[in-house]
């Protein structure tokens, strides 16, 4: 497959929420994705990214970035790889071109990369952050979802929090996003009381650029990261701050890095917890294929939408099954 035989478009789509989602760093009501199609005339690639304000991205700046090697010669997975950096623009392409080779080849996409595929998975499903009084009434209402994970703030009610939806859902298993938001201080007051409501993970306390202070700090609870890993570059640096990392695909700039990434980070010692950004069932879709072999599984973007694109993944109680082939891979 080269330049001279393909045709890539890529456009900009909004996908309402359900309801505001909240982190440490602000809300929104929308999801903003950047969608690539990449033809050779009979078949049809796609892939989904959403571009990330944290790391200075938008729509315009991923369609940029794309538009600024479409007239590139031979063209393919392997190239983009090498013209783009690790981000939303490379995860888009990358997985088109994954998308694209399963039509070409009839197999599926885990078939072509040879990665064994669970029928299902358990994702956990995302309480943003709000009052206790109203983390806990939208837990309730997912009690019987199996793991929930719970955005905090680094502000004093971040423990209430963490109370109230404890009893509001008994028997759900319970992670924490931090979204970078913690101190020092904070930590070393929040950590140790955690252990007593059944919290397995406290992902991302700290900014990726100061969490150098978690090599000093004892971890009651494991520690995740998040905004400190893209890619396998990252992983020597975060050998003795983290016990786990989360992999998406729109920080390591799509599958091929992200299957990189997960076999050396568990070669290193490290948990993996596949996760997503608030994106359609076409962004989660590829990064399923890594949920198989995953500690835990973080992939509800879609449950956070008001709609989703035909041929979704199926949800089914906080269980993932297979993608169909009509939506990608």
């Amino acid at each position: 497959m080269n330049a001279g035989h393909l045709a890539l478009d890529a456009q900009e789509q909004s996908w309402p929420l359900d309801k505001p989602f909240r982190i440490s760093r602000g809300a929104r009501t929308e999801a903003r994705v950047v969608v690539v199609t990449v033809t050779d005339g009979q078949h049809i690639g796609r892939g989904e990214a959403v571009p990330i304000r944290r790391y200075n991205q938008s729509p315009a700046s991923v369609l940029a970035q794309i538009e600024s090697i479409k007239s590139r010669q031979c063209l393919d997975r392997q190239q983009i790889q090498k013209l783009l950096p690790a981000g939303a623009a490379r995860n888009a392409l990358d997985c088109a071109f994954w998308d694209l080779e399963a039509k070409i080849s009839g197999k599926r996409a885990w078939e072509l990369a040879n990665i064994p595929l669970a029928p299902e998975v358990k994702t956990s499903f995302t309480i943003s952050l709000d009052t206790p009084a109203a983390m806990a009434a939208v837990a309730k209402v997912h009690a019987t979802a199996p793991i929930l994970k719970l955005k905090l703030g680094g502000d004093d009610p971040d423990l209430a929090r963490v109370k109230a939806v404890r009893e509001a859902a008994p028997a759900a298993r319970l992670l924490i996003d931090a979204n970078e938001s913690w101190t020092s201080d904070h930590y070393c007051k929040v950590a140790p009381a955690l252990c007593q409501f059944g919290i397995e993970l406290i992902e991302q306390p700290f900014p990726a650029d100061a969490d150098e202070v978690l090599e000093t700090l004892d971890h009651p609870v494991p520690v995740c990261a998040d905004e400190g890993c893209h890619t396998t570059a990252d992983l020597p640096r975060l050998k003795n701050r983290y016990e786990m990392v989360n992999i998406k695909l729109d920080k390591s700039g799509g599958l091929t890095e992200a299957m990189l990434l997960t076999e050396r980070a568990r070669e290193a010692g490290f948990k993996l917890l596949i996760g997503c950004m608030v994106c359609t069932s076409l962004g989660i879709a590829p990064a399923r294929l890594l949920a198989s072999a995953a500690d835990y599984v973080d992939l509800d973007g879609p449950l956070l939408l008001a709609g989703d694109r035909h041929h979704a993944v199926s949800y089914d109680n906080g269980r993932i099954g297979i993608p169909p082939r009509e939506l990608w891979g």
